[in-house]
């Protein structure tokens, strides 16, 4: 414990979490992209002085758990008040490389306090496929550029624009990014000169041992135990479809959790590999939605969680493997196995869509990314909400108006999914209609999952109904690339959640 009483360490606590809304917020209303502006497909977060995360906005969990290592790649770098950096080299605390991470050092009277970081799904960042989300990649450099940790000056910014699609535009997000962590460096100045460096030093480490004291609480009331799950990815868009086994081990002793992936496939050729960052981040999503989602969301309620994947397999990839569907597509199963996992231990509910539906589109002048809602599974006491981004995405879908506005295609449906959700004692929730028409030629990528197998219900609710992708009636793979031409109709029918208990 600190010298700080509880009354002042929850009013430095609220002022740190406001200050990472605050940035959130001012970098989606200065972003240029529908991507940013419209989905929200962004993060911002503060971390201490060694790189821990203290204090995150309420974004995307596959950005924010995934971050502290983005961060940590930089803690060694030397620092100044006037630098910056940029990354998002999967393998050095990276997601994908649409994901990218500026990270901003914050100082008081000549002494490193903080850091500023925030992260962006950029709708374009290179590479052979426009929007930079092929369906079939193989190798990370055709997925785009590749930032290791880098100064962010103009210079380097502006060279880095210029190799990708739409430098102007890339350019206008990257400085939304960056007056996002000007203000997050402002607010810990504020806070500091209020109450000084030292106090607030001491308020970010009791706000970590507070998160950790939760966690260990919540654990040490679930039974000891070993539990273990297995699920798939179905196909990686490279050849015949085949399924992908992950396995997990988890084990509860005491007030601690062990996550073991080993039995977990080998990386493939294709693009579902996953570094190790984004593994953890979904399991730690999961283990944190169990427990205790209420406490401070910071780095301490992760240190009772160990997490382990073999080198070299699915969650776990080496470079230069090909990375573009991991962060989007594994993490969300990733998600689903450690609560399957965990349901042996405490109540969790059935299983949600699976997937995050990524459309890409590209034609002349733009690119355009977008993740589509689905089902969540019921729970025990309650029904799956219908029509969300479930677990791993916590975006937005872009508005019909903002859509057709600033693209040349037209809505011709958006609407539930009636029927897609598993019955039950609690229903799942519905899925989404999402058919789109090109106006003028398209490019088009889709990467999708739950086609072939159903979300699951849970203590003998009814599966889910699969998702399927058709072109003018026709079906489509759930991972491919294509051209639509005017008058063309891309439809994408999403999966609901399973059911919970016997109906």
């Amino acid at each position: 414990m600190t010298g700080l009483d509880p009354v002042t360490l929850q009013v430095m606590a609220g002022a740190l979490h406001a200050s990472c809304e605050e940035m959130g917020a001012a970098l989606i209303r200065s972003a240029y992209s529908a991507n940013v502006k419209e989905r929200r497909d962004c993060s911002t977060a503060l971390f201490d002085a060694g790189g821990e995360l203290v204090m995150q906005a309420e974004h995307i969990p596959v950005h924010l758990g995934s971050m502290p290592d983005a961060v940590a790649a930089v803690t060694e770098l030397e620092q100044r008040p006037d630098r910056s950096w940029i990354l998002n080299d999967p393998y050095r605390g990276g997601t994908h490389l649409p994901d990218i991470t500026l990270v901003s050092p914050v100082f008081h009277e000549g002494r490193l306090l903080a850091f500023a970081a925030c992260r962006a799904h950029h709708a374009d960042v290179g590479g052979p496929t426009p929007g930079s989300m092929p369906a079939g990649s193989t190798r990370l450099e055709e997925e785009g550029v590749t930032i290791p940790p880098t100064e962010a000056s103009p210079e380097v910014l502006h060279e880095l624009a210029s190799r990708m699609r739409f430098p102007r535009q890339r350019l206008a997000d990257l400085r939304a990014q960056a007056a996002a962590n000007r203000i997050g460096a402002l607010r810990i100045a504020e806070l500091a000169d209020r109450h000084g460096g030292e106090r607030l030093r001491e308020a970010m480490t009791e706000i970590l041992a507070y998160a950790e004291r939760r966690t260990r609480a919540a654990l040490a009331a679930l039974p000891d135990g070993e539990w273990h799950a297995k699920d798939v990815l179905e196909n990686d868009a490279r050849g015949t479809p085949r399924d992908i086994a992950l396995r997990v081990a988890a084990r509860i002793r005491g007030d601690s959790l062990a996550l073991d992936f080993s039995g977990t496939d080998g990386q493939v050729e294709g693009n579902l590999n996953c570094p190790l960052s984004v593994t953890k981040s979904a399991a730690l999503f999961a283990v944190r939605a169990l427990t205790d989602p209420d406490a401070p969301p910071s780095a301490g309620a992760y240190r009772p969680i160990e997490i382990s994947a073999p080198p070299g397999c699915l969650l776990n990839a080496k470079a230069p493997a090909a990375v573009a569907a991991g962060n989007v597509e594994t993490s969300s199963r990733v998600a689903d196995l450690v609560i399957s996992a965990l349901a042996g231990a405490l109540p969790a509910p059935a299983q949600g869509q699976g997937t995050m539906n990524n459309l890409t589109l590209a034609g002349e002048g733009f690119t355009y990314y977008e993740t589509i809602g689905g089902g969540q599974g019921a729970c025990p006491d309650a029904p799956g909400p219908s029509a969300v981004h479930v677990a791993m995405s916590n975006t937005l879908n872009t508005p019909v108006e903002a859509l057709e506005t600033e693209f040349p295609v037209r809505v011709r449906e958006h609407s539930l999914r009636r029927g897609s959700g598993g019955a039950g004692r609690n229903a799942g929730g519905e899925g989404i209609v999402r058919e789109i028409e090109a106006l003028a030629p398209l490019r088009f990528s889709l990467i999708t999952e739950r086609r072939r197998h159903p979300p699951r219900g849970r203590d003998g609710g009814a599966d889910a109904a699969l998702g399927q992708n058709t072109r003018n009636g026709e079906s489509i793979p759930g991972k491919t690339e294509g051209d639509l031409a005017p008058g063309d109709r891309l439809r994408i029918e999403t999966p609901g959640g399973g059911g919970h208990g016997v109906q």
